[in-house]
């Protein structure tokens, strides 16, 4: 029997589990991503939007927009600041954040 499961989890057959590392190593990754996995039956009971469009279309606005087309290529820092960048500038914050170095982080009433 597996026994490398955190308490809670059912113990599994070795005849189900043919790679105990691969099994151990995605256990890892869920344990410590767990804040930022989303529930999505919460969200639905609480109403929530429950798809990535909305950040499928920030994607394209602030990324795909600039670095996918015209042929460039982009080293990931300088991507990730382009990025940063074009979401300030997209968000009204670009002059607060050169002048204090902070953001207002408010959402919008219209969800």
């Amino acid at each position: 029997m597996w026994t490398g499961l955190s308490p809670g989890y059912r113990q599994w057959s070795p005849f189900i589990v043919k790679d105990e590392k691969a099994l151990s190593d995605l256990i890892g990754y869920l344990e410590r991503n767990r804040p930022y996995i989303p529930c999505y039956s919460v969200w639905k009971q609480l109403g929530l939007p429950n798809s990535s469009n909305r950040g499928e279309k920030a994607n394209d606005l602030v990324v795909s927009a600039r670095q996918k087309h015209n042929g460039m290529s982009w080293s990931k820092p300088g991507s990730v600041a382009l990025a940063a960048v074009t979401a300030l500038v997209r968000n009204g914050e670009y002059k607060r954040w050169f002048q204090t170095g902070t953001l207002s982080f408010a959402f919008s009433a219209s969800g």
